[in-house]
């Protein structure tokens, strides 16, 4: 059984030892997870509008692109996303999953560079059952980290202290992200001509 406190609530967890595995705790998002959602994809949706800013969407490219997660694990939390509605990697065109990637070294180094980061956790979880908040449009996380990120505000209070606006962090990572994904897209074989699976179906 877990260790609860008088309060009832959960104890933070007991000194570790030297290179056990840390948790990120986040329990905020159990709002999210619970709420009742929209019908409809919110990804696809947020794609479709023009206004990026207003959507926190950060850069696109010709398959895929990248947004701020509204409900973040850590600052500068962000998800790259296909434009197709697919929920598996073995839907994914060979093209999209370069894109994605090329998305993904570009991301590191601007989030490396904007906010010195000392790690980052970079991965999916596809399916409810794995933790997807959205589980019918697969998306890749990038989360920066910094020791001392797993502080005792959000184990005890439920309170996750994020020190930056989602919209400062919007405007810091917009335009340097952008750039990186336009350089990819210059130098990648995806670029020179075809059609895009948007465009096919």
């Amino acid at each position: 059984m877990d260790p609860v406190d008088c309060t009832g609530r959960l104890k933070p967890p007991a000194a570790e030892p030297e290179g056990a595995k840390s948790v990120l705790w986040a329990p905020w998002r159990l709002a999210y997870v619970l709420s009742a959602k929209e019908g409809g994809c919110i990804l696809c949706a947020k794609a479709a509008q023009t206004d990026d800013e207003a959507n926190l969407i950060l850069a696109r490219g010709r398959f895929c692109f990248a947004i701020l997660n509204l409900f973040p694990y850590n600052n500068g939390h962000l998800m790259i996303v296909p434009f197709r509605h697919v929920d598996k990697l073995a839907e994914l065109t060979p093209d999209e999953m370069l894109e994605m990637m090329c998305f993904a070294q570009a991301a590191e180094g601007v989030l490396r560079a904007a906010m010195s980061p000392e790690g980052l956790n970079i991965g999916m979880n596809l399916g409810k059952v794995a933790g997807a908040g959205i589980d019918d449009h697969l998306h890749l996380h990038l989360v920066p980290r910094w020791n001392g990120d797993t502080n005792f505000m959000p184990v005890l209070t439920d309170t996750n202290v994020i020190p930056q606006s989602l919209a400062e962090t919007y405007r810091q990572l917009c335009g340097p992200l952008q750039n990186e994904v336009n350089r990819f897209a210059a130098l990648s074989p995806a670029s020179a001509g075809g059609s895009t699976p948007q465009e096919r179906d």
